[in-house]
């Protein structure tokens, strides 16, 4: 399924409950000042922001019409129709996210990353918010024991900017807790799906800067998570009950800093940078089109578990599809990262994945160069 997994208990609810009256609502008085955009109404339709992020409609629990108008730096939910019961879940989750989500990447993401090789995710965005509906505005965190790039994660951080109507989180409250310089009411649950970890705004935040790792260390020490876990993606926009029209995310920017790996091999460049990896670049090419198979060999001394490969394809070259890991974006700069059953490489050991792409020009060419997890490989 697309839609954020929620309890079967409240998706019954949702079903059976009555649907509330329509809400015409007025432009929120912070709404972003962004240049017009693409209008983005399908179910499930995407676009791209700053070439690097992705902005989803993710319309999942009404059939009524929802559009967002995406700009340079942000979006507008500029039709937000009908209603759902605030006893169930919300009715969409317009958002921009960067990362990986139900098998959509965003461009160049470094995403899914294990936690302990993260230094930092700094973080900063804009809301503008509108009084006249049921709303929250959320930012999602996602963690899992493994690099996902499709499905639902094990845990799902959830930072509440602002909440309007009578709604609230997954689970109970459990205490208060100071996490990146601001106190949060914490609630805990599990959605049928996924652990929920909830933190509260005591009053509408309309703008911050922070760190997202501060919230997955946080979690870390609440036991919800691992240090060995994955962050696979995060996310800002809104969970719409009733009405919507004119919120606005008018701006967004996320990144992942790498840092020292503390779980013993994983993605840490070999002391003096020598490389403890080779790889075999095996291309079979036709006119207009090729496959190639790519062999990491593993040739350090520790394990790599979570691996990412980094290369850059020749002009006009574009990868159509992959087998046995992911390789994103599909041209220039790609990464491809490894596949539940293939993340591991032992000392000694091999990982083989491929893909398939198109290619224009004068003569086929390999890539220059690859790195495995920021340290260059041989090339056999």
């Amino acid at each position: 399924m697309r839609h954020r997994a929620r309890t079967l208990l409240t998706a019954l609810a949702l079903m059976l409950g009555t649907t509330a009256a329509l809400l015409t609502t007025t432009p929120a008085t912070q709404a972003a000042a962004q240049a017009a955009g693409q209008v983005v109404c399908d179910q499930y339709g995407t676009t791209t922001v700053q070439g690097r992020y992705t902005a989803q409609n993710n319309r999942w629990g009404t059939a009524a019409t929802q559009c967002i108008d995406v700009g340079d730096t942000g979006f507008t939910l500029t039709q937000a129709d009908g209603a759902v019961s605030t006893s169930g879940p919300p009715k969409s989750y317009p958002s921009i996210f960067l990362g990986c989500h139900y098998t959509t990447c965003s461009p160049g993401t470094n995403l899914p990353k294990r936690i302990d090789t993260i230094a930092a995710v700094p973080t900063s965005l804009t809301y503008g918010y509108v009084g006249n509906a049921t709303y929250n505005a959320s930012f999602d965190i996602w963690l899992d024991p493994q690099p996902k790039t499709d499905g639902v994660n094990k845990t799902e951080i959830m930072i509440w900017f602002n909440r309007v109507g009578s709604i609230q989180p997954i689970g109970r409250p459990v205490g208060t807790a100071d996490v990146g310089g601001r106190s949060w009411e914490v609630w805990t649950g599990n959605n049928g799906g996924n652990d929920v970890i909830s933190f509260l705004a005591p009053s509408a935040i309309p703008s911050w800067s922070f760190d997202v790792k501060d919230f997955v260390d946080h979690t870390v020490s609440r036991g919800m998570a691992a240090a060995n876990w994955y962050l696979t993606s995060v996310q800002a926009g809104f969970e719409p009950w009733v009405g919507g029209a004119g919120l606005s995310l008018s701006s967004f920017s996320s990144s992942v800093t790498d840092g020292q790996d503390t779980g013993g091999g994983t993605e840490t460049p070999p002391p003096g940078g020598q490389a403890a990896c080779q790889v075999t670049y095996a291309p079979n090419v036709w006119p207009g089109g090729f496959t190639t198979n790519v062999t990491v060999k593993n040739t350090g001394t520790s394990a790599v578990n979570g691996w990412d490969l980094a290369f850059t394809l020749p002009p006009g070259q574009q990868v159509t599809q992959a087998w046995n890991a992911t390789v994103s974006p599909g041209s220039g700069a790609v990464t491809a990262r490894g596949a539940a059953h293939t993340a591991v490489i032992s000392p000694g050991t091999s990982q083989s994945f491929g893909f398939q792409g198109t290619w224009t020009g004068g003569a086929f060419t390999e890539p220059a160069g690859f790195t495995l997890g920021g340290a260059a490989c041989t090339v056999a």
